[in-house]
C-alpha cells in the first residue's frame, strides 16, 4: 500500500485528486494539506510514502515545502503544477523532488505516476521529463563541465556511467535494463550507487546533471 499526502490549496482540485487516488486499491490517502507549511507538518506527523505537492501554495510554497520534506527524509515528493516548464518546477527538482506532473494529467496516469514513485522510478512521464531536462540544460543557461564535475564522474564505474547516461535520456529502469541487457534489479542497484557517489537526491536531478554535463544528445 502506498500512503499519500495530498498538498493542494484549491479545495475542489484537492478533493478531485483524493477521489482519483482513492479509487486505486494499492493507494491510500492518509492526509490533506491546504498549504505548504501544513504539508510539512503532516509529513512529519504521518510519515507518508509520498507527498503529492502543488507548487504554488500560500503560507509556504511547494518548492520550500519540498526542500524541507526531502531534507528531513520524510517522504518522496511528486510535484504537481499547472505550468509545463517554469522556474518553480526547476526549484522543486533542485530541492530533490522525485517526479513532475501537470495538473491536466489523466487520472490513470496520475495513479501510475504515484505507483512509479513508489517503485523508486523518478522519471514519471518520459515525454514531459525529456522536455523539462532539455529546457533545464538549454545552452542559454549556464553549462556545467568543471574539473570538479569530471572528478566526480570518474568515481563511477563503467556500468554506473552507462546507467547515468540512460537516465539523462529519460529512460525508466525497465528501458535501461533492456538497452544494457541486465536485470532490472541490477539497474536499481547501479542507480542507487550512482546517486550516492554523485550526492544527488533523485533520479531527476541525475537526469538534469547528465544533460548539463553533455553526456546525452
Amino acid at each position: 500500500m502506498i500512503r499519500v499526502l495530498v498538498a493542494e490549496d484549491q479545495s475542489a482540485v484537492r478533493a478531485g485528486l483524493v477521489l482519483i487516488l482513492g479509487s486505486a486499491e494499492d493507494i491510500e490517502v492518509v492526509g490533506e494539506a491546504e498549504n505548504g507549511q501544513r504539508a510539512v507538518d503532516l509529513a512529519r506527523e504521518l510519515r507518508p510514502d509520498l507527498v503529492l505537492m502543488d507548487v504554488q501554495m500560500p503560507v509556504l510554497d511547494g518548492v520550500s515545502a519540498t526542500r524541507q520534506v526531502v531534507a528531513e527524509c520524510l517522504a518522496d515528493v511528486l510535484v504537481l503544477t499547472t505550468f509545463d516548464l517554469d522556474e518553480y518546477v526547476f526549484g522543486a527538482l533542485r530541492a530533490g523532488a522525485s517526479g513532475f506532473l501537470l495538473k491536466n494529467t489523466e487520472a490513470r496516469d496520475l495513479i501510475e505516476a504515484v505507483r512509479a514513485v513508489g517503485r523508486g522510478e523518478g522519471l514519471i512521464a518520459p515525454a514531459v521529463t525529456r522536455r523539462l531536462i532539455a529546457e533545464f540544460a538549454n545552452p542559454a543557461r549556464s553549462h556545467r563541465s568543471s574539473a570538479a564535475d569530471q572528478a566526480v564522474l570518474d568515481t563511477l564505474t563503467r556500468r554506473e556511467r552507462e546507467v547515468f547516461q540512460c537516465i539523462g535520456e529519460g529512460l525508466s529502469n525497465a528501458e535501461i535494463a533492456a538497452r544494457l541487457e541486465m536485470a532490472e534489479a541490477t539497474v536499481k542497484t547501479h542507480v542507487s550507487r550512482m546517486l550516492g557517489k554523485l550526492e544527488l537526491r533523485s533520479r531527476v536531478q541525475a537526469a538534469v546533471l547528465a544533460r548539463e554535463l553533455g553526456l546525452c544528445g
